[in-house]
Order: structure tokens, then sequence, then C-alpha cells
């Protein structure tokens, strides 16, 4: 079957999935990820490891996508209202997951690694499931607030965890020698270039949308930039992601008509951004699921209590309302999309290993989990802190009928 047919047939199958978990009051994105497994290489094989690799191409213009609109949440005004607590809690909760999963992978039997990959992936959260449910149930309130906040600093932060982890591994699987310069200074060259490069061209594309004239010039401006610096990063070795948020960073803060931007990237997005969860769905190999057991259970088990833990311990360090201190790890739970995306450059920079293997196969297990008792927490979190009105009303509306 071509190529294209297979995709198509992904993207019908994905979205009718997608509409099922919606009924159940669920992100589509799980029933991507299900489609993908049904009719990947775990399934129908339509989408088999060849079709995979010869639509990478989509993941790379996805995950430019994605870490650009993330950049879209980095807007100087707002981040200085919201304060240091936001870059406190966000920093101890990626790093309080990226211990503890590193510490239990170890304790497993897992090499060094593994290890590192898997727990610099598990400091990511995605903040689309959280957003979605303080935006359905309407909160406001200081926890809204920070929570809001944290999503939007914590994916870069894990990004640069990402960078420096990947720099170990690659020493070990290599068999070189441990120095400063491989674990350290090369990793901050990556992060450092890929922020500036990604700014440089940010201004750029800037200048060009403020001089077009109709949507359809700005659309094609941005989906140019985001290829561009896909090819650069891929080129270069730098961090595609880090570019691309750093470029999404610079036009919400330079651009006055930046919001009409995002809203155009929005409305063209949704195909990409579906193909690219039900192509990493295609992936998972579900024989791996029973050697991975143990290991998918422990990293998800620890992967919360890092979240939970680490951002408690950030709340109280930056001295965060009390309210904030008991329920912010609550919304930190979901781990789609950048994690996703994460585990996608896994198996591209270490193609046919064990560990661009186990880390999709636990990222896909888990990452449906998670969705599903995401949502579910968040929603726990503001009932709990009384910062949605809706929830309130219908608190008293049954007392009421009792």
């Amino acid at each position: 079957m071509g190529d294209f047919i297979s995709l198509g047939l992904a993207l019908i199958f994905g979205v009718l999935l997608g509409k099922v978990m919606n009924k159940f009051k669920m992100p589509s994105v799980g029933g991507y990820i299900i489609a993908g497994l049904i009719i990947g290489i775990s399934g129908f094989n339509i989408v088999n490891e060849i079709v995979i690799e010869e639509l990478s191409f989509v993941n790379d213009i996805a995950l430019g996508i994605i870490a650009f609109n993330i950049g879209s949440e980095f807007k100087v005004e707002e981040m200085k209202k919201l304060g240091k607590n936001i870059f406190i809690i966000a920093t101890c909760e990626a790093l309080g997951a990226f211990v503890l999963v590193t510490g239990i992978m170890l304790v497993l039997g897992q090499n060094i690694q593994t290890a590192l990959i898997l727990a610099a992936i598990s400091s990511a959260t995605a903040p689309a499931a959280t957003v979605m449910v303080l935006k359905e149930y309407k909160a406001r309130g200081p926890l809204t607030s920070t929570l809001l906040g944290v999503v939007a600093v914590d994916d870069a932060i894990s990004l640069m965890i990402y960078a420096i982890a990947s720099s170990i591994a690659k020493v070990f699987i290599n068999h070189e020698s441990l120095t400063i310069a491989k674990v350290l200074i090369h990793p901050i060259k990556e992060i450092v270039l890929s922020i500036l490069v990604g700014a440089l061209i940010g201004i750029v594309l800037s200048y060009l949308l403020n001089k077009s004239k109709n949507e359809s010039e700005v659309l094609t401006f941005i989906i140019a930039n985001i290829i561009l610096l896909a090819g650069i990063s891929l080129h270069f070795g730098l961090s595609p992601l880090l570019c691309a948020m750093a470029s999404g960073i610079m036009v919400t803060n330079v651009l006055s008509k930046a919001n009409k931007a995002f809203n155009s990237l929005e409305k063209w997005s949704p195909p990409i951004t579906a193909a690219f969860f039900i192509l990493a769905g295609s992936r998972l190999d579900i024989s791996l699921i029973p050697q991975i057991g143990l290991l998918g259970v422990m990293y998800l088990l620890f992967r919360i209590l890092g979240k939970v833990g680490g951002a408690s311990i950030g709340a109280s360090i930056s001295k965060a309302p009390s309210v904030v201190k008991r329920y912010i790890g609550l919304g930190l739970l979901s781990q789609v999309g950048v994690a996703v995306g994460l585990a996608i450059t896994v198996s591209r920079e270490f193609p046919g290993t064990y560990l661009g293997n186990i880390v999709i196969t636990i990222l896909m297990a888990t990452t449906i989990i998670t969705e599903i008792i995401g949502p579910i927490a968040t929603k726990i979190a503001i009932k709990k802190s009384n910062e949605s009105p809706v929830l309130l009303d219908s608190i008293n509306t049954n007392r009421l009928t009792e």
C-alpha cells in the first residue's frame, strides 16, 4: 500500500477514534494513539516500519509546530506577573521526576543511558490536557494561574534536561571516556546555539509577518520558518525543538499581531499533529510490553511521585499560597506532546537500539494512561481548591436536592 494511502486511512481512522474518546470526555489524542496502535506494526501493519520512516518528515514538521506553539506561552509581561514562583516550581517538579525515574531505573537493573533518557522524557508535562480542563471548568485563582505558568515553562526545562541527558547517554553508548566537555560543555553549547539560531530566525520571521497582507502569506511564512529551522537544526546538530520554541518566543514578544499569526497556524496544524500522534502510536510494539511490564509501572509511578513531590517542594521554597502547595502536582501528570516528541527523537538518535525500542514502548503505553488520569487529577485539584465556579455550582445544586 502506498505511503499516502496509508497516511490518508490512518488520519480518517484516527479522527474517528478521537471523536469516540471525546464522547467519554477524554482528549482526542488518546484516540489517535490507539488508532496508530491498531493500524501499526502491532496491528494490521497498514502503517509499517517502512511507511513510518518514509513519512518521518511529518514528525519533523509536527514537532516544530508543537515547539513553536509552546514558545507562544512565553510572553515577557505575563511571566513578570507570575513571578519567580513559576520557574522554581517548574524546575523542582521537572527535576523531581528526572531524579526519581533515574533512580528506580538503575535499581531495576537498567543501564545508565536508558535510565537517563527515560528520566529526561519523564520530566516533560503536556500543557494541552491541563489547559483544556481549566478552560472547561472556568477555573480562576492562584492555583490556576500558577498551573498555567508552570506548564508553559516546564517543557523548556525538559528540553534542556534532555539535551544534557542525551549527550551523556551517547558517551556511554559509544564507550567513550566521560569528560566535562562531553557531559556539560557540548550540551550547553547545543542549547545556547539552538536558542540563538531560533531567536534570530524568529526576529526575521516577525518582520516578514508584519509585512504580510493576508492570512495565506502569514501561514506560508510560519510553515516555511518551521521547515527551515528543522533543516538547519538537523544539519548542524542542534535541537529542533529548542530552535522552534525560541522562534515562537521571539514572535510572541516582538510581533504586535502575534495572536493572529498563532491562530492561523492553529487552523492549519490539526491534520499534521493528528498524523504525528497516529504515527507515534503505530511504532508501539506490543510484543515488548511483557518485557517492560514492571519498568512501565515503575516509570509511571515514580514519574507521578516526582512531579507531585517536586512541585510541592518548589511551592514551599517559593512560599506559594497553601492551596498551590497542596494541589499543584495534580495538574502536571499528563505527558503527551513534547514527551512523545522526545521519544520519537530518541528513536532517531539511537536507531535500531534497545534504548530506542524501550523508550517508545514505555511512552506510548503510559501516555494512554496519563491522558486518562491527568485530566481527572486536574479536575480534582481545582475542585479541592474551590477555583471552579462550575464545579461549585454543581456541588451546591447537589446539596440543595439532598
